[in-house]
């Protein structure tokens, strides 16, 4: 493929050194045809220069206080790997309030986590389990769903269509757990918002799900939410400390990747991920 200039340099650091694997999964997100993964590549792009996603890991959400409440309303965390190095996402859907920040700062803070993943934690995988690892797993936890959580659809369709245009074969599974009677309600409206690979991918498990997640991850990589038989999720605030609940601002997660955004934006090397 012969990109001009200015947007092979967007492509480059789209791919980040894997260019094949960046065009098959464009290509698997389009059922292999090749005139629209191609159509798909060239949005992506435009999409990344119009809105100078290459930056975005150098724009804090700022002041602290403010970021810190964004973390407490749009609960989203990393627990762990599974057993096969992947990074183990996890998203409290329930819980989240999306109600201290605008509709502009929760997607920019998204796409924060999505390229801090794609740049720096699926690297430090590879490295780490010594085997190339390019995708991860969602865990998304239902606890407190109710259906005036649906107010949200316009800001959920907005993130979703994100990952699926943008983000493409990025998420392995997305598995739902501790839903309550109202999720199937609630899941009608959404399913057909979503597309069709997305929704083949969506796992709903009994209860916590911690039985089905040990057969792919650790004790030590399940999100606190599936630790609690019958429990289920809970704000980061009750029983839960902040090394202990991945939605946390004070967890080691949301820490690294605080300081790795200040440290960009002031032009500081950041320093490697620990495990």
């Amino acid at each position: 493929m012969v990109l001009p200039f200015r947007v092979d340099l967007h492509f480059q650091n789209l791919h980040r050194g894997n260019p094949t694997e960046t065009l098959i999964r464009f290509l698997k997100a389009r059922d292999g045809n090749i005139s629209k993964a191609h159509n798909m590549l060239v949005d992506c792009l435009n999409w990344r220069i119009e809105n100078e996603i290459d930056k975005t890991l150098s724009k804090p959400i700022v002041p602290a206080e403010f970021y810190r409440s964004v973390r407490d309303s749009q609960l989203i965390g990393m627990s762990g790997y599974t057993k096969d190095g992947r990074p183990v996402i996890a998203i409290g859907v329930g819980l989240s309030t999306y109600d201290k920040a605008s509709m502009h700062h929760y997607v920019q803070s998204h796409i924060q986590i999505n390229e801090y993943r794609d740049h720096v934690v699926l690297p430090s995988a590879t490295k780490q389990f010594e085997r190339h690892i390019s995708t991860c797993v969602k865990v998304l936890d239902m606890t407190g769903l109710k259906l005036s959580h649906l107010n949200q659809i316009k800001l959920l369709t907005a993130i979703s269509n994100i990952d699926d245009l943008n983000y493409p074969e990025k998420t392995d599974t997305y598995y739902i757990v501790n839903a309550p009677y109202v999720f199937s309600a609630c899941w009608k409206v959404v399913k057909p918002l979503l597309h069709e690979r997305t929704r083949k991918r969506v796992q709903v498990l009994s209860g916590c799900g911690k039985d089905d997640l040990l057969k792919i991850m650790d004790y030590e990589s399940l999100p606190h939410f599936c630790t609690r038989q019958g429990s289920g999720s809970s704000r980061y605030s009750r029983n839960s400390t902040g090394d202990d609940c991945c939605f946390s601002f004070d967890h080691p997660f949301h820490q690294q990747l605080y300081n790795y955004i200040n440290q960009q934006a002031v032009g500081i090397e950041p320093q490697p991920l620990s495990n």
